[in-house]
């Protein structure tokens, strides 16, 4: 009996030392956030940030492979380490390899322009569509999306009351299995990008659809607006797309510091009711990114919401909410903060659909403002027309517009079907508007003396003002 105690004891201690040394094996490896991974992208000529957690006060190396150099830093009591390494020029694949005493090794890295993809389903809608509601031509485009140079990462939904610190996600090869379920708008901008700069490019898509601008805020920039009722506890969180900064917890924080070229953004749909301080929100969310990041002013682009009859999701008995308030607010933002633009949608809505098919439009469009204003393409227009200013002679409004240098042009070239006039009783009316030169001239015989303009100012419209085949984006002269 007493060697059989022994031996038991023996045993035990025998598990118990495995056990303390697989733990101490598994505490010494290196632990990276899901996007520093196998077959990532990471920015190009830059010095990029790293970070993970190893053993507690453990020191750490690091070896690129591009350069075989190797950089050493260590870990804090907790295990958290973070350093910032030089990247070369685009190219790969490369791999670098982590040593605290144990090695981890990431491979299949490609050196590129990374872009951080964010908003609601309008970004968020895959390839394949929502149920009832396609991407047009998505099926082809699907088919032909083979590309090793242009790698994929969805973060998953995730909404939390404090902000974490890794997301859950993989990299992927642009395959047709892919970029099925990648957001179109995404994947449209990153392959006019990818062809046309002719290297590696990463897409990081970080969004939630129905979500709020409010939920991609940080709780200190809200203080400026009180009706944005900040969560105390779990308990406040009423919507988990919508509530305050419950996506920038969950979603943006473990990105923060990540070096990419710049963001695309498409959302403001759920914003529509409360048009009269997006403006100021949005504009104050990039100036947090950007100040979060602390990477200089990135750019940042995003798409104006295409038009729709907001009046379908209006309830009975309540009055429909004219969504063209907020497109006028989003065209503010590309005026107020440096180094952004606004791709228009005018002519890209759906009457009937929230989630309009034309997802090729708005990320080419986002990809011609990048092209030009980020990577200094030559020879082609990215901006649309915007409204200058007006003046009145005797009956007619003429109208003049900036960033028209080829002038401008209708649909049917010459006239225009979506303007309107009112005189001092601030009633509007149907207006005919055709074309003189740089400038477009608009009458009604219902207002003999016009005081005021405006064009396409409704929730669903058809735009038909372009400029080197962009859109105009609506706008109006008066304030009423």
């Amino acid at each position: 009996m007493v060697i059989t105690h022994n031996m038991k004891n023996k045993k035990l201690l025998l598990g118990i030392a495995w056990a303390w040394l697989t733990c101490l094996s598994a505490n010494a490896e290196v632990k990276l956030p899901a996007f520093f991974s196998d077959g990532m992208v990471m920015q190009q000529q830059t010095r990029a940030n790293l970070w993970g957690t190893a053993t507690p006060n453990a020191p750490v190396k690091i070896t690129t492979s591009w350069d075989k150099q190797t950089y050493k830093t260590t870990a804090d009591a907790k295990g958290a380490w973070k350093l910032a390494l030089s990247t070369p020029s685009a190219g790969g694949p490369y791999t670098i390899t982590f040593d605290d005493g144990k090695l981890t090794e990431i491979r299949d890295i490609l050196m590129g322009e990374l872009w951080l993809c964010s908003g609601q389903s309008n970004m968020e809608m895959p390839m394949k569509g929502f149920k009832n509601q396609p991407v047009e031509n998505s099926n082809t485009d699907v088919m032909n999306s083979r590309n090793p140079q242009l790698r994929l990462f969805t973060v998953k939904r995730t909404s939390s009351f404090t902000p974490k610190t890794d997301v859950v996600g993989t990299w992927q090869e642009a395959v047709p299995a892919t970029v099925r379920e990648f957001s179109a708008t995404a994947y449209y901008f990153g392959r006019m990008i990818q062809q046309q700069l002719n290297i590696p490019v990463g897409l990081i898509v970080a969004s939630w659809g129905g979500s709020a601008c409010e939920a991609w805020m940080h709780p200190d920039w809200l203080k400026a607006f009180p009706e944005a009722k900040i969560p105390q506890s779990e308990a406040d969180i009423k919507s988990k797309n919508r509530t305050p900064t419950v996506l920038y917890n969950g979603m943006l924080h473990p990105l923060i510091g990540l070096a990419m070229r710049g963001v695309i953004w498409y959302q403001g749909e759920d914003n529509y009711n409360r048009a009269s301080t997006y403006a100021d929100m949005f504009s104050t969310l990039i100036r947090g990114w950007r100040e979060e990041w602390q990477q200089g002013e990135f750019p940042f682009y995003y798409c104006q919401i295409a038009p729709y009859d907001y009046g379908i999701i209006t309830e009975p008995g309540k009055n429909v909410i004219n969504s063209a308030y907020l497109r006028e607010q989003q065209a503010m933002v590309e005026h107020r903060v440096g180094n952004s633009g606004m791709a228009v949608l005018l002519d890209a809505g759906m009457k009937t659909g929230i989630h309009p098919g034309k997802k090729r439009v708005a990320g080419e469009r986002l990809a011609r403002l990048a092209l030009v204003k980020t990577y200094g393409m030559k020879g082609v227009t990215a901006e649309s027309p915007c409204y200058e200013g007006m003046e009145v002679k005797n009956d007619t409004v003429i109208v003049r517009f900036n960033r028209a240098p080829m002038w401008i042009n209708c649909k049917d070239r010459f006239e225009s079907h979506n303007f309107q006039v009112a005189g001092k009783d601030r009633v509007f009316h149907p207006a005919k508007a055709w074309i003189e030169r740089s400038k477009m001239l608009v009458k009604s015989e219902k207002v003999p003396h016009p005081v005021a303009v405006r064009y396409g100012f409704e929730n669903y419209v058809e735009g038909d003002l372009f400029g080197e085949d962009l859109p105009v984006s609506s706008f109006r002269s008066d304030d009423w």
